[in-house]
């Protein structure tokens, strides 16, 4: 596949362009990729005679004086522009591309009824042998709306554009700590042996945050903390994270070893908290209430503007799976989000096995706890829990923590998503039938939710979240 030399941002008028796409971008660009830069072009309904200056305030708020002086960033300030078109009008999209140069890149900062739209239209030109052959389609999270959209959607793409050329993006594969994860695991040999379900009890993947709604109701409303974080990211890690080793890392490999893992997943049916007891239920949600969170005052989230109390919208989810395979049977999988969490954790932790055997002349009030292995989401944190000593030290059994950080990352998550679809390097995008069997544990959770089993829970903002989630951390 050809290094892209035009990247045509459809809803380039949103947030998601203006606070993630483009300070992503000028990182990559920054970093030297591509080295000649980029043609960059917002597209939207509107016309907006402002998106150079757009591009350049984006940029400079991430850059250093000398990163805005390099050629490739200044080229593709300079040369940002604005297409007023209408994305799911082939006529408006011919026109469009017309006016730009290839090889192509069109990435959809839509909403997913859009982008099928968009991508219906799409067709019709390919059909008419109006579409460049060499075109590549980003499409963002949420991959279609539902188990069934996300299949009409995959059968359409298929029908005009190959594989190799469609970018199913999800930014959490993109977050340094996941990243750097693929590189512990499968570049040590001290891992990699122990990974499976004879010396693993049990993994938490885990992303709970301060911030409240933030004003985002319109979005969060028809959405809530399972399908926003659970359906998508916090799966697409836990396959990252659980997949059988690959062959070669490309574009081949990795989307098939994770979507298999996520083939293979079901909401737990026993304890989930594995050797150590407790009963963790399978599905927990809540929703916060006023409280303070770092030291500021929120409002309980049903009083927030553009609220419906009656919608349920959880703000917590909590979910316990198991990956039913050799490798994995048996291990319940904890995946959590939440919102206006008083110290939230946003981590990786793998919980291993104890030894078999608890030596009575250890000095201890009990069994001692397992080895934990902890690695951060974003400030790329690794921690090794372990224990130490033992009755010949003076100090008896103590527990001792191997911690290390690794260099800042020259990427934001979306520069390394960005930098992937400029060289087309599909190794971390999301397969097809991936993005569909998301969809599909999702419907499991929203089973659970209407089986009258699963109460939505009240929980103080600035407080860990509903008791029953039964996390310590």
């Amino acid at each position: 596949m050809s290094e892209l030399r035009t990247l045509v941002i459809f809803g380039a008028a949103g947030d998601l362009t203006r606070r993630l796409l483009l300070p992503g971008l000028a990182t990559c660009l920054a970093a030297g990729v591509p080295e000649r830069g980029i043609m960059l072009v917002g597209s939207g309904l509107d016309e907006r005679e402002d998106f150079a200056a757009v591009v350049q305030e984006a940029f400079a708020a991430e850059l250093s004086e000398d990163q805005l002086a390099l050629p490739a960033v200044r080229h593709t300030i300079d040369s940002a522009r604005w297409i007023t078109a209408d994305a799911t009008d082939p006529e408006h999209l011919a026109a469009l591309l017309d006016q730009v140069e290839g090889p192509l890149g069109l990435y959809f900062a839509l909403p997913p009824s859009v982008t099928m739209l968009s991508c219906e239209a799409l067709s019709r030109l390919h059909d008419s042998g109006r579409l460049p052959q060499d075109t590549v389609l980003v499409l963002e999270k949420p991959f279609g709306t539902d188990l069934d959209s996300a299949r009409d959607l995959n059968s359409l793409l298929a029908g005009f554009v190959p594989e190799e050329r469609i970018f199913r993006v999800d930014h959490f594969l993109g977050l340094p700590g996941v990243l750097g994860f693929v590189g512990l695991r499968f570049a040590n040999r001290i891992l990699e042996p122990l990974w499976n379900r004879e010396d693993i009890e049990r993994i938490e993947i885990v992303f709970d945050e301060v911030l409240g709604l933030e004003g985002r109701a319109g979005f969060y409303e028809a959405t809530g903390a399972a399908r926003d974080m659970i359906q998508s990211h916090l799966l697409q890690v836990m396959a990252l994270v659980m997949m059988d080793p690959p062959t070669r890392f490309d574009g081949v490999e990795i989307p098939a070893n994770t979507a298999h893992v996520l083939r293979a997943t079901r909401l737990w049916s026993g304890d989930a908290t594995g050797e150590s007891g407790g009963g963790t239920p399978a599905v927990v949600r809540g929703r916060y209430t006023a409280g303070t969170v770092d030291g500021r005052a929120m409002p309980s989230y049903v009083d927030e503007d553009g609220v419906d109390p009656a919608r349920e919208t959880e703000t917590f989810a909590q979910v316990v799976v198991e990956v039913d395979s050799w490798r994995w049977n048996g291990v319940p999988v904890v995946l959590r989000s939440g919102k206006a969490i008083g110290s939230p954790r946003q981590e990786i932790a793998v919980v291993f096995r104890r030894p078999p055997h608890d030596y009575e002349q250890f000095p201890s009030s009990g069994p001692q706890p397992p080895d934990v292995l902890r690695v951060g989401f974003e400030d790329e944190r690794i921690d090794l829990e372990l224990n130490a000593g033992g009755p010949f030290d003076s100090r008896g059994m103590t527990r001792t923590v191997l911690s290390t950080e690794l260099p800042e990352p020259g990427l934001t998550a979306y520069g390394s998503v960005l930098r992937w679809v400029l060289e087309g390097k599909t190794a971390f995008t999301v397969r097809g039938d991936g993005a569909e069997e998301g969809w599909r544990i999702l419907a499991q959770i929203a089973a659970a939710y209407a089986s009258g089993q699963v109460p939505l829970q009240d929980y103080e903002a600035g407080s860990a979240g509903p008791a029953s989630a039964g996390l310590d951390g």
